[in-house]
């Protein structure tokens, strides 16, 4: 038994937000220090190393459990089912509901229950709650429904990952360039046939690196509101992506009974351009061989990173043939894989 995504759907914003409009922000170090350059230089940088040339922001009116509605709605939607037969909700998420000109985050009652109030769902038995795992956190709510399934807790179970950050971003950190806002969700049930999720791999490491991204003060030293946004220390999730991500992949496979040459899309989560194409291309020499063209589509560029929603929605674009020159045939193998707070690390193969 295996189960498998019956419908997805996803949720990008309207408001696009390209790197000029950064131009007139003053960056600061940590010590509160301008950056010795200017800030079309830095943008210059962002971009050769990120590849974000633009990302989406919501509305002010829009909050984290709004998007995560709308992506809940298409994918019930695509996977033509009642909402009611729905036995969990699971979303991903990390911040909350942060309302626009606020930096308080808002979990109580859950981002899914927020969800599922919305869907108007009267059944009861359609237990819903929050996972918090950083950026994995969409590919760890699969996880679950994986579990409650094959445990007979459930049939069919509505997995989201949303995200509002550009809520939580200091204005003079550089870093604030990259996040973004966005929605992904899927639809999940028993399967019969060997299509579905096929292994995983998942693990959290926490001696050295559980602060490698955290809560902190603005760098402008002028804030008295001691109000904390996301921080990171870039370099360090670098090392340790390339370190762990490539190895997590490989054991995942392996575990599935496929080897590297049936794999047909990559799908890891939208952090950082070279940071992938690094990722994959030493996942790829743990085989001694090169990555195939086209094999790892990217949205970074021009959607920046949302977090737990880049994976799931890079999954609606690409079954949907939103993603240029990528394409999904029955039968393909996939692979999810997915770095970020905590540090968390995870994996899925997947066949389509």
């Amino acid at each position: 038994m295996n189960i498998k995504i019956i419908g997805s759907g996803s949720y990008i914003p309207t408001r696009t937000v390209k790197n000029t409009d950064f131009s007139d922000h003053t960056f600061l170090d940590e010590l509160g220090a301008p950056l010795p350059h200017s800030s079309d230089v830095i943008i210059s940088k962002l971009k050769d190393i990120t590849g974000i040339s633009e990302r989406r922001y919501v509305e002010p009116q829009l909050v984290n459990s709004d998007i995560a509605f709308f992506a809940a709605e298409k994918a019930i939607e695509d996977a033509r089912i009642d909402p009611e037969t729905l036995d969990y909700i699971i979303v991903a998420q990390n911040y909350g509901d942060v309302v626009f000109g606020s930096n308080q985050s808002d979990s109580v009652p859950s981002i899914a229950s927020r969800v599922k109030n919305k869907l108007r769902i009267k059944n009861p038995n359609c237990a819903a709650f929050d996972v918090v795992c950083g950026c994995p956190g969409w590919i760890q709510g699969v996880l679950q429904a994986n579990a409650f399934i094959r445990a007979g807790m459930a049939k069919r179970i509505l997995v989201i990952g949303s995200e509002t950050l550009s809520r939580v971003v200091d204005p003079h950190d550089r870093d604030s360039m990259i996040y973004s806002d966005g929605a992904g969700a899927t639809i999940l049930e028993e399967t019969a046939d060997n299509a579905g999720l096929l292994s995983f791999q998942s693990a959290t490491f926490t001696m050295d690196e559980c602060d490698f991204i955290y809560f902190g003060k603005s760098y402008d030293k002028k804030d008295i509101n001691n109000t904390r946004y996301i921080k990171m220390y870039g370099r360090k999730i670098y090392e340790f992506a390339l370190k762990q991500v490539p190895q997590a992949m490989k054991n995942c496979l392996d575990k599935s009974g496929y080897g590297i040459d049936d794999v047909k899309k990559i799908l890891i989560h939208q952090a950082n351009e070279k940071m992938d194409e690094a990722i994959v291309s030493r996942f790829y020499k743990l085989f001694k061989k090169n990555p195939p063209e086209l094999i790892m589509p990217m949205s970074i560029g021009q959607l920046g990173n949302s977090s737990v929603a880049t994976v799931p929605t890079l999954y609606d674009r690409l079954v949907k043939g939103k993603l240029e020159n990528h394409s999904i045939q029955k039968g393909d193998i996939i692979i999810f894989a997915s770095v970020g707070a905590g540090m968390n690390i995870n994996a899925i193969v997947y066949k389509y």
